[in-house]
């Protein structure tokens, strides 16, 4: 069971550094940043995570998205 457990938590930490690598690849950041955001993301998953939450680029929201 804690084998299950940990499994589970480490799979949730990857997907959550995937998911934050991608809004850093797509933000507005100069590529130095983004390549140091994804090398602090990737290098130290859980505290880059962190620090990324409080002071990462952000991706551009898509607003106003009209089909015609």
């Amino acid at each position: 069971m804690g084998s299950f457990l940990y499994d589970l938590v480490a799979f949730a930490i990857f997907v959550a550094d995937i998911w934050a690598i991608i809004h850093v690849v797509r933000s507005d950041a100069e590529i130095l940043k983004k390549v140091l955001w994804v090398a602090l993301i990737a290098l130290l998953p859980v505290i880059g995570l962190v620090i990324w939450a409080f002071a990462g680029p952000r991706a551009k929201a898509v607003v106003g998205h009209n089909r015609s």
